[in-house]
C-alpha cells in the first residue's frame, strides 16, 4: 500500500486514536495494579482510581471520535473485569465490550481490540505472571472467552500490548530486581511472551478474516558517530526480539513516541538545547518514520499499524505540529514502499499514564478531574480534518 506521493492517504487508510482499559475506565479493581496502586511506599504518583470513567462513557468518547471525522477507534478488553476469579468469566463483562464493538460500528467507526494492555488479573499476577508455568494456556483461554467480543464488525485484534515495555516496566515494580546498567527484558520473559502471542494467534485465526498481531514499543534509534554496530546491539534486546516474532503474522503494532541517539558506548542524553516534552523525551514527530522503517526491515515486510504516536505536552499547539509533521514523516516512509495500513494517536483522552499518574497530557480530549467532562483540544480538530480529507496540509 502506498500514497500518490502528493500528500494523499490510500483509500481505507485507518485514521484512529488509542487507549487502554486500565488508563482510562475506572475502578478496575481485580486488576494487579489496582492492587500495586495501593500498596505503601510503591512506585506509583497516584492511584487510578475513577479515571476518566469510560467504562461509562464510551459512548460520548466513541461519538466524539467520530464527529472529528476520525474512523477507528482502538480500546482494550479488561482481563480482571471479564475473568476476576481464575476460570470464572463474567459474562456482564463480555456484553459490555460487546456494546462497544457494535457502539462502534453504528457510528461508522471501525474497532480496532487489543486484548491485553499492561494490567492482568491479581490472580494471574499471583500465579506466575507471563513466566509463570501456565501462562500460554491460560491467555489461550482467555482470548478463546472473548471470541464473542471480535469474531464480528472487528477487523484487527492485537493480542499483547507492548511486551517489552511491561518486561522491563516489572523492574520499577519490583525495585532491586533490575540488572546493573540500563534494563533489558530477560530472555524467560521474551520467550514467555513470544508463547502466549503465538498461542493467543492461533486461537485468533479461527475467526475468519480477522487479523491479529502484536504492538511493540518502538524507538527511533539514530546513531551518532561510529556507532551502527552499537545501535544494533542495543536494539536487538530492546524491541527487535519482539519484532522478529510478528513475522507470518497479518500486522504489528508499532508504537513510537522519540528518538533516542546511540553512541559507542550507548545511549546519549538528550542534546542540549533540545525540546522536551513533559516525561523528558526529545519532542521528535519525525521518530516515527525511522521507527516504522526499522520494523519493515525487521519483520520483513509485515503489514504495519502505527497504533500509538503522540506527545505528552500542556502546550496543545506543539501536539497539533507533532501529529502534522509526524504524519508527513509518515508518508514520506510510505512512499519509500513501507506497508502502513493506519495511524493511531495515542490518546483520545488525557489519562491515567501509569507511574507517573495524571500529570503528562497525551490526549486530544481533555478530562475535567472532578466532573470527567470532555473538551475537545483544538490539535483534535487538526488531526480530524487531516483524516477527513486524507491529504496533509500544504
Amino acid at each position: 500500500m502506498t500514497t500518490d506521493g502528493g500528500g494523499a492517504f490510500p483509500e481505507g487508510f485507518l485514521w484512529g486514536a488509542s487507549s487502554a482499559a486500565h488508563q482510562i475506565e475506572g475502578g478496575n479493581v481485580a486488576s494487579d495494579f489496582w492492587e500495586l496502586e495501593h500498596t505503601p511506599g510503591g512506585p506509583f504518583a497516584e492511584p487510578s482510581g475513577d479515571a476518566c470513567d469510560s467504562y461509562h462513557r464510551w459512548r460520548e468518547d466513541v461519538g466524539l471520535l467520530a464527529d472529528l471525522g476520525l474512523t477507528s477507534y482502538r480500546f482494550s478488553l479488561d482481563w480482571s473485569r471479564i475473568e476476576p476469579e481464575e476460570g470464572a468469566f463474567s459474562r456482564a463483562a463480555l456484553d459490555h465490550y460487546r456494546r462497544m464493538v457494535e457502539g462502534c460500528l453504528q457510528r461508522g467507526v471501525s474497532p480496532v481490540v487489543t486484548l491485553q494492555h499492561i494490567t492482568v488479573p491479581r490472580w494471574f499476577r499471583r500465579s506466575g505472571w507471563w513466566t509463570g508455568p501456565e501462562a500460554a494456556d491460560r491467555f489461550a483461554r482467555f482470548t478463546e472467552a472473548v471470541l464473542p467480543v471480535v469474531s464480528e464488525g472487528v477487523g484487527w485484534v492485537c493480542t499483547i500490548n507492548e511486551p517489552n515495555f511491561a518486561a522491563t516496566l516489572e523492574y520499577d515494580l519490583a525495585p532491586g530486581s533490575a540488572p546493573p546498567g540500563p534494563a533489558v527484558p530477560a530472555p524467560e520473559t521474551v520467550e514467555a511472551f513470544v508463547t502466549a502471542h503465538r498461542r493467543s494467534v492461533e486461537v485468533l485465526r479461527s475467526v475468519p478474516g480477522l487479523s491479529a498481531g502484536w504492538t511493540v514499543c518502538a524507538v527511533d534509534y539514530q546513531p551518532v558517530g561510529d556507532a551502527g554496530k552499537a545501535v544494533d546491539e542495543w536494539a536487538r534486546l530492546r524491541q527487535d526480539v519482539f519484532l522478529e516474532a510478528a513475522r507470518g503474522d497479518d500486522f504489528v503494532g508499532v508504537q513510537v513516541y522519540t528518538r533516542e541517539l546511540i553512541g559507542p558506548d550507548g545511549r546519549l542524553p538528550v542534546p542540549d538545547g533540545a525540546e522536551t516534552t513533559q516525561i523528558g523525551w526529545e519532542y521528535y514527530p519525525e521518530a516515527v518514520a525511522g521507527a516504522v522503517r526499522h520494523a519493515a526491515e525487521i519483520t520483513g515486510g509485515t503489514p504495519i499499524m502505527v497504533t500509538e504516536n503522540g506527545v505528552a505536552t500542556a502546550d496543545d499547539t506543539r501536539r497539533a505540529e507533532y501529529v502534522t509533521r509526524a504524519l508527513r514523516a509518515l508518508r514520506s516512509v510510505m512512499d519509500e514502499g513501507a506497508d502502513v495500513r493506519g495511524y493511531f494517536h495515542w490518546s483520545l483522552l488525557d489519562n491515567f499514564e501509569w507511574l507517573l499518574g495524571y500529570a503528562p497530557a497525551f490526549g486530544l480530549i481533555a478530562v475535567d478531574r472532578s466532573t470527567f467532562r470532555r473538551t475537545v483540544k483544538p490539535s483534535a480538530r487538526v488531526y480530524g480534518d487531516i483524516a477527513r480529507t486524507g491529504h496533509l496540509p500544504d
